[in-house]
């Protein structure tokens, strides 16, 4: 699969693009709550850095506005917050996918992820 080495690759701004589109520019976790944001991003629910396989998938990503983004990841280490790891359950569960359960692990200072598996 190939990985995105750069967010202006072609078919990386036809898909944001896309997904923008689709979800009306709208942040669409906020809007989940019934508060209503313009998107100016799309945000990789499961992060391609752990799972590659899912990177153009449209199921995976959702138009955010930047300040919704910054609540899904720890802005020092770029992990998943608890919020984003709640995203990411309810996301699986939609989607029927099994999730591994190093995601949930705590980390300890200084380490990533103990173990992937």
């Amino acid at each position: 699969m190939n990985e995105i080495k750069s967010y202006k690759e072609p078919r990386w701004v036809a898909l944001r693009r896309k997904i923008l589109h689709r979800d009306k520019y709208i942040d669409q976790y906020e809007k989940r709550y019934g508060r209503f944001k313009n998107a100016d991003m799309v945000h990789h629910i499961f992060p391609v850095k752990d799972f590659p396989e899912y990177q153009f998938c449209e199921w995976n990503l959702i138009s955010v506005a930047r300040s919704t983004h910054n609540k899904f990841h720890d802005q020092n280490t770029d992990d998943l917050t608890d919020v984003g790891k709640e995203l990411l359950r309810y996301t699986a569960l939609k989607n029927n996918i099994d999730i591994p359960m190093w995601i949930f692990r705590e980390k300890k200072k200084g380490k990533k992820y103990l173990q992937k598996y």
